[in-house]
């Protein structure tokens, strides 16, 4: 099936920026941002929530993803929310330095401000204290996690009534890529799982951690890992540099009956296998497919902070943590990919104009 491609030109950020501006009637001057639980009972626990939302003055000034490496963004803990309804942001996390919520509020702060309601479970394993590559690798449980955070933002009296019906949608950074897609109708193929790190080339960084950790995907119980975890209440599906999409089966992407927009990160080219998924979005009924070409996998992550590569270098990580791609900053990478989903979103989820496609044979 032909798929509409766009490319995400840098110099398409300004046209956008301009064009989200005059439809932003629901935008806020505030974003407040607060911790709810989710239960679990997959987990046999409750997964704890950051929701980001449209907010009226007051609470207290925090700055959220702050660490060693990367700058923070503000917000205010605990405002109250302002007047209205909104569409609901599902927002799925990576692994690593990206696997937490609050490591997204880069994106998740704009989307609270443009007027959508955005909450981040806590994907259990990936990142933290409690970080463990056995866990990580059980992907097929993090759909999980945003269902069960639905159903408990649904109940939550802070934001029931500020909810807009109907109106949901999911997305997924890197891990939380593969996330967003499996709820969208993606079913993971358990036997390329169990062999995904057969290959230390797939994923070096990601296989290296799992057998230096002792974990032998092949003795995983998998027998779960090709489930449906499709949620009927989501509407639209956004995955950007999804990982790993190599581990899904084909066919049931030919049935997904909801829109989905995936954003690839890199030179046409030059894109890992394990995340370019050109070919996902042409097996999905109208799947929508954009490459930025002048940024890495990389860009998810926070804007660095001065000295940041020699700090990483001293720590033993050895992935180029602040490389974006051609020359352009994070900061610009960023605006670029808040644009894009504030587009998405806007016009999935708001029925507003789409504008800056660019249509190009795959």
């Amino acid at each position: 099936m032909q798929v509409l491609v766009k490319i995400a030109a840098t110099f398409c950020a300004s046209v956008l920026s301009l064009t989200i501006a005059q439809h932003s009637a629901a935008a806020s001057a505030f974003v407040g941002v607060r911790q709810i639980t989710a239960p679990s009972k997959e987990r046999g626990t409750e997964l704890p929530v950051t929701v980001w939302y449209p907010a009226e003055a007051g609470g207290r000034p925090v700055t959220l993803g702050e660490s060693r490496f990367f700058y923070g963004t503000d917000a205010m803990l605990d405002a109250p929310i302002a007047h209205g309804r909104y569409p609901i942001i599902l927002l799925s996390h990576g692994a690593g330095l990206g696997g937490t919520p609050l490591a997204m509020s880069w994106i998740a702060t704009p989307l609270a401000k443009h007027g959508f309601i955005v909450a981040a479970p806590v994907h259990f394993g990936n990142a933290g204290a409690n970080k463990s590559a056995a866990e990580t690798m059980k992907l097929w449980l993090r759909p999980a996690d945003i269902s069960a955070t639905l159903d408990a933002l649904e109940k939550q009296p802070l934001f029931e009534d500020h909810l807009d019906a109907g109106k949901t949608g999911v997305l997924g950074l890197s891990m939380g890529g593969n996330t967003a897609l499996a709820l969208a109708g993606g079913r993971i193929d358990p036997i390329r799982l169990a062999s995904y790190c057969d290959n230390d080339a797939l994923n070096p960084s990601l296989c290296g951690w799992i057998k230096q950790s002792g974990v032998d995907l092949h003795a995983m119980d998998m027998k779960l890992a090709d489930r449906d975890n499709e949620d009927k209440r989501i509407e639209f599906a956004m995955a950007i540099d999804p990982a790993p999409v190599d581990v899904f089966k084909t066919g049931p992407f030919s049935k997904v009956s909801i829109p989905v927009e995936i954003v690839n990160l890199g030179q046409p080219g030059a894109i890992p296998p394990t995340v370019l998924a050109s070919g996902i979005a042409r097996a999905i009924p109208g799947g929508m497919y954009s490459a930025i070409r002048n940024a890495s996998h990389y860009s998810m992550f926070g804007v660095c902070k001065p000295g940041v590569s020699e700090i990483a270098k001293s720590e033993d990580i050895d992935e180029p943590i602040c490389s974006d791609g051609d020359g352009h900053s994070r900061l610009e990478i960023h605006e670029e990919l808040i644009n894009l989903a504030i587009e998405a979103f806007d016009h999935r989820l708001k029925n507003g104009a789409l504008v800056a496609r660019f249509p190009q044979t795959p």
